[in-house]
């Protein structure tokens, strides 16, 4: 999937909170940086309204890098496992203020925890 980056990377967060609603109040700026064939995109993702802007996120909390072809698989799989193994593997690099970081980690594995106990007892 290709298209342009703004619009694939709202899709992207709102894909994220329609997975684990517990985000949807979270105000944050994400700086996303998604690297080309020899360029370097940079975004401004402003949350919870997934506003894109294509600008230096000097105000972000959070930093996000990695590779256009990676970003564009995550978006078409749009799945909290595949975004998880991502960063696990490295293919995805987060950074910033370990305080937002604790927290989404924990309310996306309250989420994932959640879903699981609900499969197991269907």
């Amino acid at each position: 999937m290709s298209g342009d980056a703004r619009t694939l990377i709202a899709k992207a967060a709102n894909d994220v909170v329609a997975q684990v609603p517990a985000l949807a109040p979270l105000k944050i700026v994400i700086d996303v940086q998604l690297q080309g064939r020899g360029d370097l995109q940079v975004f401004r993702l402003e949350m919870p309204q997934a506003e894109v802007t294509k600008d230096v996120a000097t105000d972000a909390k959070i930093h996000l890098a990695m590779r256009r072809e990676e970003f564009n698989r995550l978006v078409e799989e749009a799945s909290i496992p595949a975004w998880r193994k991502a960063f696990e593997t490295g293919s995805v690099k987060a950074s910033g203020v370990e305080q937002y970081m604790k927290l989404i980690t924990q309310v996306i594995d309250k989420q994932q925890s959640r879903a699981q106990l609900k499969r197991a007892s269907h």
